[in-house]
């Protein structure tokens, strides 16, 4: 299975973000995104998601030999800050949620790489995030940050999607659940492919399998044998600044020209 990202361009009126953004993301890997603030990473997971439109270029998901464009049940997308309903507990909004996934499973004949049938308790996915039931019972806006990213991750293993978008998601999390969370993906990425953003180096070079760069409105791989490295920060900070001159900031599709 692949994700490909072929020739995407956007810009938001005179501001060009993306100018060609090209590359294909496989299936059992955790792939770092890298950027500058302001580079364009939202922006990027937002076209795969479909909640903008590009000016031009496609997704693509292709399985067993054949691509098609993403549908929504073939991607998760964990937002960097939590918009969940504060209106319910933790446990009303993922058994609602999970009623959805079902429902859509029964419709389009999708199988869940986790429960076939799709009828797993929710306490199985509190259990696998080490999430207290007594916290599930209490309403989502009394709840902490980091626990509304848990609950995130909770609806990515309900889903069951290929595709994972994390934008940033180990903000704000203690070093216990960040560790939980990093375990988690480990362990289930033979099954999806892992989009993650992140502005810690550090992070990307323990988690990820590759690193793409997004710089200058394009995605530029990284050698994999390099990310553990010494060598490394000093490499992406100078991959980073190419092409930069003080006092200007040209648009990163006219810097490619």
């Amino acid at each position: 299975m692949e994700l490909i990202v072929d020739g995407l361009y956007k810009s938001f009126g005179e501001k060009e973000v993306l100018c060609g953004a090209s590359h294909t993301f496989k299936q059992g890997k955790i792939y770092g995104l890298l950027g500058r603030n302001g580079a364009g990473k939202t922006t990027l997971f937002n076209l795969i998601a479909r909640e903008e439109s590009s000016d031009d270029g496609l997704v693509e998901l292709c399985r067993d030999g054949r691509c098609a464009l993403l549908e929504n049940e073939d991607y998760t997308y964990l937002y960097a800050t939590p918009t969940l309903p504060d209106f319910l507990t933790g446990m009303e909004f993922l058994r609602l949620f999970q009623d959805i996934v079902q429902e859509n499973k029964a419709r389009s004949h999708t199988a869940h790489p986790w429960d076939p049938l799709g009828q797993r308790p929710v306490s199985w996915y509190l259990d696998r995030l080490k999430f207290p039931e007594e916290d599930a019972l209490r309403l989502i806006k009394h709840y902490s940050h980091g626990m509304k990213n848990k609950l995130q991750m909770m609806m990515f293993l309900i889903s069951g999607s290929p595709v994972i978008l994390l934008d940033e998601p180990l903000t704000a999390l203690d070093i216990v659940a960040a560790r939980e969370i990093k375990e988690l993906l480990r362990s289930i990425r033979s099954e999806h492919i892992i989009l993650f953003s992140t502005h810690i180096l550090a992070l990307a070079q323990e988690l990820c399998d590759e690193i793409v760069l997004l710089h200058g409105g394009r995605l530029e791989p990284v050698d994999s044998s390099l990310i553990r490295t010494q060598e490394f920060e000093e490499m992406v900070v100078s991959l980073l600044t190419q092409g930069e001159a003080k006092g200007s900031s040209p648009s990163p599709c006219a810097a490619r020209k």
